[in-house]
């Protein structure tokens, strides 16, 4: 069990917002109870307030000036008690609310990261990103509305029911109604709201991942000259955002319109009876100023009680249709009793009878694959597009799990070990290099942050990237930028074999690792390679053959089986497929 599973216990996912809400909640609960305790005691003074304008009155109408003076004098030092209270529930509300959010990011972005690889390559990172924040900031924005809105208005419309039952029964009844109603009618408009609002947050992710999309592959955009075409497909995504949110709006004010006939018809009704009985002295000024009062403070709260359930049904939507893409269940996962893995030397790989095929093609990509690579042996994969060369490094990576049969590493199943010691013991220089937008020195590290600044130099030596480092205006400081774009594709090829190189581990997987390299460079590259290379396990995918020359062992694949396994000059004689293809290189390079 990794640190993030430790602090984030994800055995049952919080697939629904309550759910969600308590896990980020559960470990910060305290200053929730604080918070919620802090707005009932000043919503109770707040509301009780209005009494002490009934008491003025009845005492201006019965002349008792003394009395006046002190009930006067009491009304700024209980609306400043009130607003000391309220102040006190603001900061005990700022820190649930910023406490919470810090959880929910790094609960949801922990639980992101263990998803498996076909989920991130079926899914715009733009898209995924806009969920959690859909997620976090939909609790976030949810907790004023809970203590200030729901909360206060809970117990002002208790007190107020209280206070208007001791003067009229009759009208605290038709008060009574009145809540009952709102809450009724906006209860019943609340899961279309919710609905809208899942369609609103649907639009506006679809439309940010296209537009994050369209701003990482600004160049491709420049190159084809297809910007009008961009800007034509993105307003058509912004046009389904803007019907999606002018629906969402249209709703609101519906419920504000239908609050506001209700609140105008129990109002009448309740202030006919209030008048009557004043007439007949059955209430009194006081009591009357202080009905009046009471509803004037709180029409406000019942006539948007329709907007904050809008509000709520909207976040609650939006944090719904967030949790509904984020916490599926992981595809790929640790067994219970999942071993670390243990490589000693270059760890030799096995495959016993595998089968493998996608879920969208039924057509198996290997069935029945048997292959071993003893221990320091170096492989190189050769075959046209489809072969399954990239299918194999996948599934010695476990990005996806097998149909049946074992990959195994020394004889442990890849399938038994957690997914990080696997990875932890096979290196991989992709053919193009992923870089993070910082500096040099952290991306050479990333696979051993612990690494030394010695080591870092060292292993760019080998890689033939240290002189142009230097040239750099930062050196080993200078931010690369997002992927790495302010470096040319070479230097960027060179900085992830430096990677490899301090990395170091058993087993390397090389991806075109020279693909983007002039030829001098090459051949400075294959130099600083077979210095990574020795003692190792190696997997190199190429379509440059000449890079395979000095394999030990080259395996052609067509169609998921081997056709072909030898040396490069056993092969290239051998007058097959390899040999065909050997003769047939443009520039050095298989054609497709």
């Amino acid at each position: 069990m990794n640190d993030t599973d430790t602090i984030f216990n994800t055995t049952t996912l919080p697939t629904t917002p309550r759910a969600y809400f308590w896990q980020v909640t559960k470990p910060h609960k305290w200053w929730m109870f604080a918070a919620i305790l802090a707005v009932i005691c000043g919503a109770v003074l707040d509301q009780g307030i209005s009494y002490l304008f009934k008491l003025i009155v009845d005492a201006v109408g019965s002349g008792n000036t003394s009395r006046v003076f002190w009930l006067g004098l009491a009304f700024p030092v209980l609306l400043f008690f009130a607003q000391i209270i309220f102040r006190i529930s603001g900061l005990l509300g700022m820190k649930w609310t910023v406490t919470v959010r810090k959880e929910g990011y790094d609960f949801l972005f922990a639980h992101i990261l263990k998803h498996s690889h076909s989920y991130f390559s079926n899914r715009f990172a733009g898209s995924i990103h806009n969920k959690m924040k859909n997620v976090v900031e939909g609790l976030d924005s949810m907790i004023p509305e809970i203590l200030w809105t729901y909360i206060y208005s809970f117990v002002a419309m208790l007190v107020t029911f209280g206070f208007i039952f001791s003067v009229d029964i009759l009208a605290a009844l038709v008060f009574l109604s009145l809540v009952a109603v709102l809450l009724l009618l906006n209860t019943k408009l609340a899961p279309r709201t919710q609905e809208l609002s899942k369609q609103n947050a649907a639009a506006s992710s679809l439309m940010h991942a296209n537009m994050i999309d369209v701003l990482s592959n600004v160049s491709a955009t420049r190159q084809y000259t297809n910007r009008f075409r961009e800007v034509f497909r993105i307003k058509n995504l912004t046009e389904a955002y803007r019907s999606a949110n002018q629906q969402s709006w249209v709703m609101t004010e519906t419920m504000l319109f239908v609050n506001t006939i209700v609140l105008l018809c129990f109002s009448f009704v309740m202030f006919y009876i209030l008048i009557h009985k004043w007439q007949l002295q059955i209430v009194t000024t006081g009591e009357f100023v202080l009905i009046a009062s009471l509803i004037t403070q709180l029409s406000g709260t019942l006539l948007f009680i329709g907007r904050a359930f809008n509000s709520t049904a909207r976040t609650i939507g939006e944090m719904k249709e967030g949790l509904a893409e984020l916490m599926v269940p992981y595809e790929i996962v640790d067994a219970a009793d999942a071993a670390v893995l243990t490589v000693t030397g270059g760890g030799t790989v096995d495959w016993k009878a595998v089968s493998f095929n996608f879920d969208a093609n039924p057509q198996a990509v290997f069935s029945d694959f048997n292959l071993t690579i003893p221990s320091g042996q170096r492989v190189g994969l050769v075959g046209a597009s489809g072969a399954g060369k990239s299918t194999f490094v996948s599934l010695l990576l476990r990005q996806h799990e097998l149909t049946s049969g074992v990959i195994a590493i020394d004889g442990q199943n890849i399938a038994a070990v957690t997914q990080d010691s696997l990875r932890a013991h096979i290196a991989v220089v992709p053919q193009e290099p992923i870089l993070f937008h910082r500096s040099i020195r952290e991306n050479i590290a990333y696979g051993l942050p612990q690494a030394s600044n010695e080591a870092i130099e060292i292993a760019a030596k080998h890689a033939y990237a240290h002189d142009f480092i230097m040239s750099l205006p930062e050196g080993y400081d200078t931010l690369v930028g997002e992927r790495g774009v302010k470096l040319s594709g070479g230097q960027k090829q060179r900085v992830a074999i430096a990677r490899a190189m301090v990395k170091n581990a058993p087993i390397l997987i090389l991806d075109e690792a020279t693909s983007a390299l002039d030829s001098e460079s090459e051949v400075e590259i294959q130099k600083a390679l077979h210095v990574l290379m020795e003692g190792k396990t190696v997997v190199a995918v190429a379509h440059r053959l000449s890079t395979l020359r000095e394999m030990d062992r080259i395996l052609v694949l067509e169609n998921g089986k081997i056709i072909e396994d030898g040396t490069h000059d056993t092969l290239k004689d051998a007058g097959g497929t390899y040999a065909t293809l050997w003769s047939h290189q443009a520039g050095g390079f298989l054609k497709e």
